[in-house]
């Protein structure tokens, strides 16, 4: 008796991986849905945070990298909104950053403050930075991400122990907006972004900030 076929999980239940694989190389944009499930009891949740957000010196900058962000890494966002990716606003860890997006049970992409002005972390695969995709930290190709930002003194990566994980950080507004309109930047992150948002569910949905969601859409008033 043949076993019936399993539903399809994660990103796969809107996308196949032909179409992802389309939207990973930027040949097809996806159509989205035209509204989002909202909670009016989240959203309140996380209001003061979202209030003491508003009130930083790096609010402004902070949001148009998040709809940068938003736009360009996120699959299908509204439809994918919170049950497969989120964002917190001012999240209480010891390393304090201004917001995190995460997927399934792992960390995207975090913005801090320095200063009155940014630094972010991303994180992505060892196997798109090294040639042939070899695990071996020491073969990433640093001159890659030092070509995709203004200055390259405002970009590091490390590779801590895990099976196929680096750590890209990038100092400064600009930079990290170079970085993110980079078509070979632009691609490592969606191809971390697409392994860990077809894992499953969101593990982090108790902690969406629908308000700071608002900016990563296009939604927001500035």
């Amino acid at each position: 008796m043949s076993k019936p076929s399993q539903s399809p999980k994660g990103l796969r239940q809107f996308l196949d991986i032909e179409q992802q694989a389309a939207w990973l190389e930027g040949r097809v944009e996806p159509a989205d849905a035209e509204e989002r499930h909202d909670s009016i009891e989240q959203r309140i949740k996380y209001a003061p945070r979202f209030g003491k957000l508003l009130r930083r010196p790096q609010a402004s900058g902070l949001f148009e990298i998040l709809e940068l962000y938003g736009r360009t890494c996120i699959p299908m966002p509204r439809a994918t909104e919170r049950a497969y990716w989120s964002v917190s606003c001012l999240p209480s860890t010891s390393d304090k950053p201004l917001v995190r997006v995460n997927a399934s049970w792992m960390e995207l992409f975090t913005l801090y403050a320095d200063g009155d002005d940014l630094r972010a972390r991303f994180i992505v695969h060892l196997s798109d930075l090294t040639p042939g995709g070899v695990l071996v930290p020491e073969a990433v190709d640093e001159a890659l991400f030092e070509a995709c930002v203004r200055e390259p003194e405002n970009v590091s990566v490390s590779s801590p122990e895990g099976p196929d994980i680096s750590i890209v950080r990038i100092r400064g507004m600009a930079s990290i907006g170079d970085f993110l309109t980079a078509a070979r930047a632009v691609r490592i992150i969606r191809r971390f972004n697409l392994t860990h948002m077809n894992r499953g569910r969101n593990a982090y949905q108790a902690s969406h900030s629908y308000s700071v969601a608002d900016y990563m859409l296009g939604e927001g008033t500035r």
